[in-house]
């Protein structure tokens, strides 16, 4: 094991002359020492770090999880794994499970880390996202991410933190700025540049937006996600569907997890939606088994909530109730499970609105909106924005709906023309003078 650890720091300095990089103390500190003196605990470590890179499948992260937990049963004092356990806790709160005990997990983890080792950058990191994701508090993130950054000047995942908090605070050329020198860091991971795109997407700069996603895809032609953003973009910013198509059909042939497939499938359902083959949609809801969605937030609901909205245009009321009865249950059950939720939120009032529930609905609205208040995060705020005016539009209130839209086109958001044409949440708008005044006004910027 001596052996292993001595090859590996004199490596990393044979690499950085090579290089001619200049190491800080903090680094030179860093290749020197020993993160535990247990060889089976450094085997699990690297085999979790390992897994914990396959950021879309559920299945890998859990087996992340208990490789971590392995490696901290054979060595309690091993910091570094301690860290990035804690950052896989988080990222998991994060994208699948919203629960309290992970919220608490990643922060008591990350907090042993710094326990054991004060000057660790990657703790930082660590006890970082647990603010950033735990409790939504981007400036105890920030100051956090920029430790660790400091301690780790040539590491991708300390830019590409304090790019994710800076857009959050709607510093986008700041944000921009950092991710890009995230990418160019570690330029052969696809997910700093998948990121690069989302900010280009907000700017509405899509050249670069496809540009990078391009890039992203050729690192990893069978990631879903990079797959996902370029068939979106595609709708956003030309109203084109034919991108989404290929895409559908090419992930036929991928291996995917059963997360990967549930996730595929209702994105499925939805651009059968906004192509308006209800039928057709209708057909795929219909053959997801509900088993099959349980591990992703958000898509047993948007199941039934998309079958719903397919069933209302078949002019199935009935159908449609009974959808959209189910689709409120599940958000419920969710929002019981995590309260803060600002997304379930929001889909709930969504629901309740085609329910004809109005002051529920707007309630429900209201209460998304004050979780994640746009002033506060610039990233996802708008989306959550964007969902009140949907609610708006169902609820058959036109005005303050076109007055959200208007002001959505002005700034970044995922908001675009093409988006408002193609898209049937907008249909009882079309008619309205001041939507159609919208779409000629933004048009032309388009």
């Amino acid at each position: 094991m001596n052996d292993v650890f001595a090859i590996q720091t004199d490596l990393a300095k044979e690499i950085a002359g090579a290089l001619q990089a200049k190491l800080s103390p903090s680094e030179k500190a860093q290749i020197e020492r020993k993160p535990t003196q247990n060889g089976e605990a450094y085997l699990a470590f690297v085999q979790a770090h390992n897994l914990a890179c396959a950021f879309e499948d559920f299945d890998k992260l859990k087996q992340g999880e208990q490789l971590y937990a392995r490696a901290i049963e054979l060595d309690p004092k091993f910091a570094l794994a301690l860290a990035w356990y804690s950052q896989l806790e988080s990222w998991i709160l994060h994208t699948f499970e919203r629960t309290p005990q992970r919220r608490e997990k990643a922060r008591t983890l990350a907090e042993r880390a710094l326990e054991l080792q004060p000057d660790l950058p990657e703790a930082h990191l660590a006890l970082g996202y647990s603010y950033y994701y735990g409790d939504n508090n981007y400036d105890a993130a920030l100051k956090e991410f920029e430790i660790a950054q400091r301690g780790l000047p040539n590491e991708s995942d300390a830019y590409l933190a304090i790019g994710a908090i800076q857009r959050r605070q709607g510093k986008w050329a700041e944000s921009t700025a950092n991710i890009e020198k995230s990418a160019s860091l570690n330029p052969k991971d696809s997910w700093p540049l998948q990121n690069l795109a989302f900010n280009y997407q907000m700017l509405r700069d899509f050249n670069r937006a496809n540009e990078t996603i391009d890039r992203a895809m050729a690192l990893n032609p069978t990631a879903l996600d990079p797959l996902e953003l370029k068939s979106k973009m595609a709708i956003f910013e030309k109203g084109d569907f034919s991108v989404a198509e290929k895409a559908f059909e090419a992930a036929k042939t991928f291996p995917m997890s059963v997360d990967q497939k549930a996730r595929t499938s209702v994105a499925r359902l939805d651009v059968f939606l906004l192509e308006r083959k209800y039928k057709e949609a209708l057909e795929e809801a219909k053959s997801l088994p509900d088993g099959l969605l349980t591990s992703h937030p958000g898509a047993l609901f948007g199941k039934y909530y998309l079958a719903g909205i397919a069933q209302k245009a078949l002019q199935d009321e009935s159908g449609a109730r009974e959808a959209f009865l189910k689709a409120r249950s599940i958000a419920e059950a969710q929002l019981k499970q995590s309260p803060d939720d600002a997304e379930m939120h929001g889909y709930l009032a969504r629901v309740l609105a085609w329910l004809g529930e109005k002051d529920a609905a707007l309630a429900e609205a209201q209460r998304a909106t004050e979780l994640r208040p746009e002033s506060k995060d610039a990233f996802k705020g708008p989306d959550i924005v964007l969902g009140v005016a949907e609610v708006h539009t169902i609820l058959g209130d036109n005005g303050p709906a076109i007055e959200i839209l208007e002001g959505l086109l002005n700034r970044p958001s995922n908001v675009t023309v093409e988006g408002l044409k193609v898209n049937p949440i907008w249909d009882p708008l079309r008619s309205d003078p001041r939507f159609q005044a919208l779409i000629q006004k933004y048009g032309g910027k388009a």
